[in-house]
């Protein structure tokens, strides 16, 4: 069977789904992974310590890592010899599902033919993630039965409308994230002009606050927010959003593709249009969420529901707000989260500030979680390096991370240049001191490194006696130190100017002043 690369927050989602006494077939349900990897992942956790009755303390970065090294194999694409052939035929597979219309499995027929031998996994799963062909058609359904109160709840976006925006200055379409559970059928809306991991999150907190608690499941539709690849059978979660999860304490189960998992919120969305939204008038955005809050309130959760035939706001305070966890009472800390390249800097860049990382992860790419507070770099699973978070335009530097040789001059730093050049030399201490007076004295550490390289050239006594006497006749200037070593004077003592005698010596060509005298004629005229 081909490798699929699991990825480090999917594992820790299987660790803290078994933590909490979930079953193998549990897990691969919720997790979305395979059971013979659940248990790979969970033998290789109990070898290095991993106790089921000792809490979620125990999935720290550090043995998440070890984990990930104890299990997985060292390929540096995370796919398998199978997926490369694919990649090899990407063209004429793309021409045969999308121009030409064949199935997947007639393509796998001819890929046979040509000496291609893949797995019929791996290529449904290459149409379906790189072709986006692969879905299957709809066919009939059946009605689902009922959770438990207070454990599913469906949520799904909808296009509302047009709605003033004050910023931009124009209509923008408004979508409302619509939330219903499944129980009750109390709907709570969310709006807002975009559909990114922030508004979705901001709409999850604005229900929990809703709804006075947090329910057990949540069932979204493929929103790019929460699914990075839709999947029917192996859906890929967002990171961000699956992390969210783990902090509130809820599942995620995704629904399939063009599927009816979702009735409830599906047939939420018209009613929401047609009974909230359309006809009415809004000033701006935060006008319309003041009067969605009482419309599901009032108009939405006290009519008579079609299929319970009870008004959903009293079947909700009844059966599901007691059973629901409690809600969150601090701010989440939405983490930013990025896959950048490592400059030969020795720096990344992450929200428009840069932070240092050992250089033997120079021109190589690494995963990077940052919070409000803290910055972590990870390297294939790895947690290798952790900053405080910098504000955009600064910059957060390891002086371990950088080369011993560079560490001084990179960081500025004045004092152990100075200190450097002291360990040569009294005198050479002294006149890297006076070099590094200046209003900006690291515009001169040059001068001071190039007075170091006169000391590893001709010697410290030489250059400790040059400067010496530079220093006795204040004479500050790096290349008079190098011609007086590459003269070999600087053990030549310097005359003293000659005391003063009052007398002033004639110029060797200067005239007599009797030269410029004239006659004056009788009369007074010249």
């Amino acid at each position: 069977m081909a490798f699929r690369e699991v990825r480090v927050f999917e594992i820790r989602e299987v660790l803290r789904l078994w933590l909490r006494g979930e079953g193998i077939r549990a897990v691969e349900r919720l997790a979305g992974v395979d059971r013979k990897t659940i248990r790979r992942y969970l033998a290789a956790a109990q070898e290095l310590g991993l106790v089921r009755d000792s809490g979620e303390d125990q999935l720290s970065d550090v043995f998440m890592g070890s984990v990930v090294e104890k299990v997985r194999p060292h390929r540096t694409d995370g796919r398998g010899q199978g997926w490369s052939l694919l990649v090899g035929q990407h063209t004429q597979i793309q021409t045969w599902l999308k121009t030409e219309g064949l199935t997947v499995v007639k393509v796998g027929e001819l890929l046979t033919r040509r000496g291609v031998v893949v797995p019929e996994r791996t290529l449904h799963r290459y149409a379906l993630e790189v072709c986006d062909v692969g879905r299957g058609r709809r066919g009939t359904t059946v009605r689902v039965a009922d959770g438990k109160a207070g454990d599913e709840l469906q949520l799904d976006f909808g296009r509302l409308g047009l709605l003033p925006d004050p910023d931009s200055g124009r209509q923008r379409v408004c979508q409302g994230l619509i939330f219903t559970p499944v129980v009750s059928r109390y709907t709570f809306v969310w709006l807002s002009f975009r559909q990114t991991i922030d508004d979705v999150i901001a709409g999850c907190e604005a229900a929990w606050a809703f709804y006075d608690g947090v329910f057990g499941t949540i069932i979204p539709d493929n929103l790019k927010a929460i699914v990075d690849g839709a999947d029917s059978l192996d859906p890929r979660l967002n990171q961000a959003f699956v992390e969210y999860a783990q902090d509130r304490g809820f599942l995620i189960d995704p629904a399939r593709v063009r599927s009816q998992d979702k009735p409830r919120v599906e047939r939420t969305v018209p009613f929401v249009r047609n009974s909230f939204f359309a006809g009415e008038t809004f000033i701006d955005l935060t006008d319309a969420q003041r009067r969605v809050v009482l419309w599901c309130q009032d108009r939405a959760g006290m009519r008579i529901h079609g299929t319970i035939q009870a008004r959903p706001a009293e079947v909700f305070r009844v059966e599901e707000q007691p059973v629901l966890r409690a809600a969150p009472t601090e701010r989440y800390d939405l983490p930013l989260y990025a896959t950048v390249k490592v400059h030969r800097d020795h720096h990344l860049e992450v929200g428009k500030a840069l932070y240092s990382v050992p250089g033997n992860l120079i021109g190589t790419y690494v995963q990077v979680r940052a919070d409000s507070q803290l910055v972590r770099v990870f390297a294939r699973g790895q947690l290798v390096k952790v900053h405080p978070r910098k504000q955009v335009g600064q910059r957060s530097t390891d002086a371990a991370d950088l080369p011993t040789e560079r560490t001084v001059y990179a960081m500025r730093d004045l004092d152990q240049v100075q200190r450097i050049a002291a360990g040569h030399g009294d005198a050479i201490g002294a006149y890297a001191a006076a070099l590094l007076e200046h209003p900006l004295p690291w515009t001169k550490m040059r001068q001071v490194y190039a007075l170091l390289g006169l000391v590893k050239k001709w010697g410290a006594s030489r250059v400790e006696a040059a400067c010496s006497s530079a220093l006795e006749h204040e004479a500050i200037n790096v290349g008079l130190i190098g011609r007086m070593l590459e003269r070999g004077t600087e053990q030549t003592p310097i005359q003293p100017p000659l005391p003063g005698t009052g007398t002033v010596l004639a110029g060797r060509f200067a005239r007599d002043p009797g030269e410029f005298a004239t006659r004056r004629a009788q009369g007074g005229t010249p």
